[in-house]
């Protein structure tokens, strides 16, 4: 048998029938050597209070669910493991969102971001099926596809210092998926997501402060998208304003 390690957590906890404020609950939790924080808050929940509200779903870092603030940042706590951090460790529910309960946020805001940027391939005309499908080249795929890892976890939202005092800014996955979609060469919708990106909302309030890229557990690096997607808008600009045969 493995042996087991009392750790204390410190995890924040919202009752809206009964906290008028967020307030902190500790919790001892005799933790095997291999846990992950998902292990211990499931341990309180199962064994200790079962009134705690998280969230989580395949324990696989695929479905994104179960992102938390662990120790100020932000973490899928399925491979957040609990060897990796100091005594006692806190537990608090992502940054920059509404809290319903205890670790659970609202989604709202987020899922309505997503939908803005019309993540979805756009045609102009959809081809007759009897002709075949949308081919692409391996280099035609390579252009958009780290952009279409994400997992929507928010941990890059729990991140990001310009939604802290922005939270209207559409955010890092929102812009990146844009950028995804903008990328591929079966998608002709460009267009129709410019204004958007181009709004107060959009590619321009992003300060490249670069955590979103910093704590995504995917690699997406949605910094990156974003400010390739400000240079496509500055050429697109350039050529518009530029007298012709100009530099």
């Amino acid at each position: 048998m493995e042996e087991k390690r009392t750790i204390r957590f410190e995890v924040l906890r919202f009752r809206p029938e009964q906290d008028e404020e967020p307030v902190w609950q500790t919790y001892d939790v005799p933790c095997r050597p291999d846990w992950v924080v998902l292990d211990a808050i499931n341990y309180i929940k199962d064994e200790i209070d079962p009134t705690l509200s998280h969230r989580w779903s395949c324990r696989m870092g695929v479905c994104g669910s179960c992102g938390m603030m662990v120790n100020g940042t932000p973490k899928l706590t399925c491979s957040a493991f609990v060897r990796d951090y100091p005594d006692p460790i806190r537990v608090a529910p992502l940054s920059n969102f509404p809290i319903v309960r205890d670790l659970v946020v609202d989604l709202e805001s987020f899922i309505e971001k997503l939908e803005r940027v019309k993540p979805w391939i756009i045609r102009r005309a959809e081809k007759d099926p009897a002709l075949g499908e949308y081919l692409q080249s391996p280099e035609d795929l390579s252009n958009f596809k780290q952009y279409s890892m994400c997992i929507n976890c928010m941990l890059c939202y729990a991140a990001c210092p310009v939604l802290l005092h922005e939270p209207e800014f559409l955010g890092p996955a929102a812009l990146a998926l844009a950028f995804r979609y903008n990328q591929d060469s079966r998608d002709e919708g460009e267009r129709q997501r410019l204004g958007v990106l181009n709004s107060p909302e959009g590619i321009w309030s992003c300060s490249y402060a670069n955590e979103c890229s910093e704590v995504c557990p995917k690699g997406v690096d949605p910094a990156a998208a974003i400010q390739k997607q400000k240079l496509l808008g500055f050429l697109q600009w350039a050529r518009v304003v530029a007298p012709r045969g100009g530099a």
